[in-house]
C-alpha cells in the first residue's frame, strides 16, 4: 500500500545550538515530532486534538536516527515524513531532515508509534477507521 510523504520547513533557532556550535542531537527528535504534529492536521485532517477528544494518544515506542551532517545556526531545513506501515499494533513513520541550502540529508530514520487510551495510559489496538484514514 503506497503512503504519501509530507514536508514541513523549519529554521534552526539559537536555543537549538549546543557547545559544538551545531544543532544538539536531541533537537532532531523535536523537529520530527513538531513536523508530524503539523502534518497530521494539515494533510490528514485528523490531528492530536481529535485523538484526545476520542480518548486516545500516540506514544513513541522506538526511534532510529542516523546523523549524517550537522545543521547550524539559521539553517533552513525540511522535515519529510511518511508512514511506512500501520496496523493495529503500531505505526512506523520514516523521516529525513534535509538542509534546504544544500539539499543534503542531515538526519534520517524512523519512529514507531503506539496508541494508548488516555484514561488508563495503556496500549490499545489502533482502530480500523484510524488505519484507513491514515493510509490515504
Amino acid at each position: 500500500m503506497p503512503y504519501q510523504t509530507f514536508e514541513t520547513e523549519h529554521r534552526v533557532r539559537p536555543d537549538d545550538i549546543d557547545m559544538f556550535n551545531h544543532v544538539h542531537n536531541s533537537k532532531y527528535f523535536d523537529y520530527v515530532l513538531a513536523a508530524r504534529y503539523d502534518q497530521m492536521i494539515q494533510f490528514y485532517g485528523m490531528g492530536m486534538d481529535k485523538f484526545m477528544e476520542l480518548g486516545f494518544g500516540w506514544l513513541v515506542r522506538t526511534v532510529q536516527m542516523d546523523f549524517k551532517r550537522a545543521l547550524k545556526m539559521n539553517d533552513y531545513f525540511l522535515v519529510r515524513t511518511g508512514i511506512v506501515s500501520i496496523d493495529e499494533k503500531m505505526c512506523r513513520v520514516q523521516f529525513a531532515i534535509v538542509n534546504k541550502a544544500t539539499n543534503k540529508v542531515s538526519c534520517d530514520g524512523w519512529f514507531d508509534f503506539v496508541m494508548v487510551e488516555l484514561s488508563t495510559g495503556k496500549g490499545v489496538p489502533i482502530p480500523p477507521y484510524v488505519i484507513e484514514h491514515y493510509a490515504k
